[in-house]
């Protein structure tokens, strides 16, 4: 990976891998949501705060499935994972400020493969930021973080 320029934050994506899904009772273990016969899933940012400015977003895909990291606007008096979602299990994805989603590689592609690392680098003023994965149902399974720029 190259030298990435500005505030760095690590992001790890992960899945309990496509035979992990919801018991009978529609729980998932540890009390994640489990949509779309998804499994426990998890999106961790590392620092979940940063100054204002560059930041570059590194993203390792810990899991066994495609993921993806699309930066968000967090709308005032919303908490991460509260975003409504479509039929199909994904987030509005307008007033994206940049992803993460190419295998090796910079910017947007086809997802990151399992073992993968991916980045992109934005510029972002003070405010509150969400970091989901936009893959059906993923969203849904737990896969976002909230992430704060200060001034």
């Amino acid at each position: 990976m190259p030298a990435l320029k500005g505030h760095a934050v690590e992001v790890t994506v992960g899945d309990m891998g496509p035979g992990m899904v919801s018991r009978p009772n529609g729980r998932v273990p540890n009390g994640g949501s489990g949509g779309h016969g998804m499994g426990v899933m998890s999106l961790r940012a590392t620092p979940s705060s940063v100054p204002a400015g560059v930041v570059s977003l590194q993203v390792a895909n810990a899991g066994a499935l495609l993921h993806e990291v699309v930066v968000l606007p967090l709308p005032t008096g919303q908490a991460a994972g509260e975003r409504p979602t479509g039929g199909d299990g994904r987030v509005e994805e307008g007033g994206t400020l940049g992803e993460a989603s190419r295998s090796c590689g910079e910017g947007a592609g086809e997802g990151i493969a399992p073992g993968a690392m991916a980045w992109t680098t934005v510029s972002l003023p003070p405010g509150r930021y969400e970091l989901v994965c936009n893959f059906p149902g993923h969203y849904l399974a737990g896969m976002h973080a909230e992430l704060d720029v200060t001034r």
